[in-house]
């Protein structure tokens, strides 16, 4: 049984680290939840360790960069991982070539820049970088198939910085990346997947916790929040990482009416449909 808390307080003793989501955790898209700031900054102030483990399409910098746009203190953190750090470090590996056609909003094109690369015609390309929509405001991931048809053709491995599927910016609700690869590898396509569930963005979050705490961090005292039943949670799982479930993310029309408490009744249905079981949830990370 997933157990409800209204606090981190109930359960912060037994972990000597956090691992947190940022959209429909740490914030909406537009500014940072006071509730969210407040218990990390509690949390660290008793010593716990906070990493952001993100999938945001886009380098650790670039994600701290996002972070300071929309106001959010730098002292609830101690570190950054997000999907798109994981993604670029395998492309400067060059096991997917050099010629990436790249498909997501101009805001983005850093992904390439960085490392020296400009986006290649997808005639030319070796591989599809796909970071999200071009304009995620009218698009949909259906609007990609005639795209998905032609690196079909060609058997272009999609390498996808954003796994999610969707994300809520404020009130509004926005389709990602992940939604264009899922559709391109149900198409037959193969997908190089970053970001939470897999566990390359794992892998590189807990080197960074390791790094900024001077030691090895166990994972039974490491503990994963977002509000991703198949991203955070079960990317947690898979990590042997305990989990607690943010259920007033992009979940919270399952739970009923009250978005800080949802009913126990609908959250032991939703996450038995999902086939999931965190061992912790509330409504908003506070």
């Amino acid at each position: 049984m997933t157990r409800i808390i209204a606090s981190l307080d109930e359960i912060a003793a037994g972990y000597d680290a956090l691992l947190v989501d940022l959209w429909g955790c740490y914030h909406n898209g537009l500014e940072p939840y006071p509730a969210a700031v407040a218990a990390l900054r509690r949390y660290r102030a008793a010593g716990g360790l906070v990493i952001l483990l993100t999938n945001a399409p886009r380098p650790a910098a670039g994600v701290a960069r996002f972070l300071a746009g929309i106001g959010a203190p730098e002292d609830t953190h101690d570190g950054i991982m997000s999907s798109g750090e994981a993604c670029q470090r395998s492309m400067r590996s060059g096991r997917y070539g050099r010629r990436f056609h790249y498909v997501g909003p101009d805001r983005d094109l850093g992904m390439l820049a960085e490392i020296g690369l400009a986006p290649a015609p997808v005639e030319e390309a070796e591989a599809i970088l796909l970071v999200g929509l071009f304009d995620d405001a009218t698009e949909t991931p259906e609007d990609y198939d005639p795209q998905i048809a032609a690196w079909r053709a060609r058997a272009l491995p999609v390498l996808c910085a954003n796994p999610d599927i969707i994300v809520d910016r404020g009130t509004e609700r926005l389709w990602c990346a992940g939604a264009i690869a899922q559709r391109y590898e149900q198409a037959g396509g193969p997908v190089v997947w970053y970001g939470k569930p897999h566990p390359p963005s794992y892998e590189a979050a807990f080197a960074l916790l390791d790094e900024v705490a001077g030691r090895a961090v166990p994972r039974a005292r490491v503990l994963a929040i977002g509000d991703g039943i198949h991203t955070d949670v079960a990317g947690g799982h898979a990590q042997s990482v305990d989990a607690l479930f943010i259920t007033g993310g992009i979940a919270a029309e399952a739970m009923g009416s009250d978005i800080e408490n949802p009913d126990p009744d609908r959250l032991a249905a939703f996450c038995a449909a999902e086939g999931q079981t965190p061992r912790f949830a509330m409504g908003r990370f506070r």
